[in-house]
Formats: structure tokens, sequence, C-alpha cells
């Protein structure tokens, strides 16, 4: 069997049949078949959701745009295909966070060193809990933001299809929908990123000395929090249109998508200098 040590040497050595974990004959409602089964959901849950964030930014933003004068046409998309969509992505969020919890009180010593993630010391416990945090905030911009705000266009499209008045609060509910759900674009890459390597053995069983776990944290949430301040309308151009930060927002998928691998780029980074050992 091919073994890691937690300062990342490989080396082999015989095994008896009772050492490897029987997972076929465990079966499905064993505690190791439960755990498997609910991080599947947990992946699959996650596929939905930042599927339909995928979809609203790279997809329907800008074919919504499309439509140009066509304002009926572009009510109906929104009463009949958002308003669906909308509902598969926001459960999706719930689903994945949920499931994400679960895994954690559902694995036997999740938090404890004894299961080598040791979550404040190691570098994959650091990296697992960045990537949960981030999870967090995206998921409540989800609830607290894009859907309290998509609501507003939603009832502003089915009453303008009724022959009623035009909300004059839509374009600024619209506007803050839009920032929230492009930040959450930008911060699922990094988060994504985070999720992998933490059980993939690519920072797992690092001891990280507290200088290092402090300097990782520091940095992350700075970041973390100056574009969560920017989509919320906090720094001093607010929502403006291109403006400051504003431009990761506007200029078309481009821009999402430099910021997207800008802030993957930076996960990277804080990574390699503060998890390795």
């Amino acid at each position: 069997m091919v073994l890691r040590s937690p300062a990342g040497d490989v080396f082999t050595r015989n095994v008896t049949q009772k050492e490897v974990p029987t997972v076929l004959a465990d079966g499905f409602f064993s505690r190791l078949g439960l755990e498997q089964t609910f991080r599947w959901l947990h992946i699959l849950s996650g596929i939905v959701w930042i599927g339909m964030l995928y979809f609203f930014n790279l997809v329907q933003v800008p074919a919504y745009a499309a439509f140009g004068d066509e304002a009926k046409a572009r009510n109906i998309a929104l009463d009949k295909v958002t308003r669906r969509a909308l509902w598969w992505f926001r459960w999706g969020a719930v689903s994945t966070v949920v499931m994400g919890i679960t895994i954690t009180m559902a694995e036997k010593d999740f938090f404890k060193p004894s299961n080598g993630v040791s979550f404040g010391k190691t570098g994959g416990g650091l990296a697992i809990s960045l990537g949960m945090l981030v999870a967090i905030i995206m998921f409540l911009n989800v609830w607290g933001v894009i859907w309290r705000n998509q609501k507003v266009l939603l009832a502003n499209a089915a009453n303008l299809l009724a022959g009623g008045e035009a909300n004059p609060g839509a374009a600024a509910a619209g506007r803050k929908a839009l920032m929230a759900s492009r930040t959450n674009v930008i911060f699922s890459v990094g988060m994504l990123y985070l999720m992998v390597v933490s059980s993939h053995d690519v920072y797992l069983g690092n001891p990280i000395s507290s200088g290092k776990v402090g300097a990782f944290w520091a940095i992350s949430i700075i970041v973390i929090a100056v574009l969560e301040l920017n989509a919320l309308g906090f720094m001093p151009w607010k929502a403006e249109v291109n403006k400051g930060l504003n431009k990761l927002y506007d200029g078309g998928v481009r821009n999402v998508l430099i910021g997207a691998t800008g802030f993957w780029v930076v996960v990277l980074v804080v990574c390699e200098l503060f998890l390795k050992k």
C-alpha cells in the first residue's frame, strides 16, 4: 500500500486484509457508506447551484441584453424561464450547504487532528476552512441579496405583462442582484479550488506555524471582505456602472471571468506561500 507521511514523503508497506477499509462489505447504511452518500449529494447539489450561477451570468445576462427594445419578450423570459431557474438556484444553494454541514457531523472525528485534517493547524484543514467560509458567504449572497432583489424583478415583469405600471425600483434591484451574483462567480472558482486541494493531498497533513496561519487568514479575509463590501455597495462608488471595482461586473462576460481568475490566483498564491510546510 502506498502511504504518505505528514511531511509529504511517500513510502510503501504491506498491510493485512483487516487493515483495508471494507467499503463494499460495510454497505450503504454503514457510517462509511453514509459519509460517501452525503459527499455525493453535496457534489450533486453544488453542480446544480454553481451551474445555475454560471447560466445566469454567462448566458442569461448577455442574452437578455440582446433583447434590446423587446421589453415584452424579455419580461416573458423573466417570468417563464428565470423564475424556474431561480428556484433550482436558491434551493441548490441550500442543499449544498446542508449536505456540507451534514458531512462534518457524519464523518467520525471530522474536526479532530486524529482525522489528519486539524482545521486550524494543517494545510488541508486551513484550505477547507477557507473554502467553507467563501461558500457560506456565497450562500448568504444568494438568499440575502440575489433572491430578495430578483423577487422585485419577477414581480415587476409579471405586473407589466398583466398591463400594470412599471416598478421604479426594479432597475436598482436588478443592479444589486447583478453585483452580488457576479461576485459569487468571482468567488466560485477559488472556492472550488480550495475544496478540491483540501481533499487530494496537495496540502493535507502539513503542520503550519502560527505565523503562517495568521498571515493566511489576514490576507484571505481582507481580499474577501473588499470584494464582498463592493458587492453590497459599501465602497465609495457604490453601485455606479464601470466605477472602481464595479468594472468587474460590467463590460460583458470577459470582466467577470478576469475577476474570477484573479481571485483564484490570489487563493493559489496564498496557499503556496502559507500552507506548505
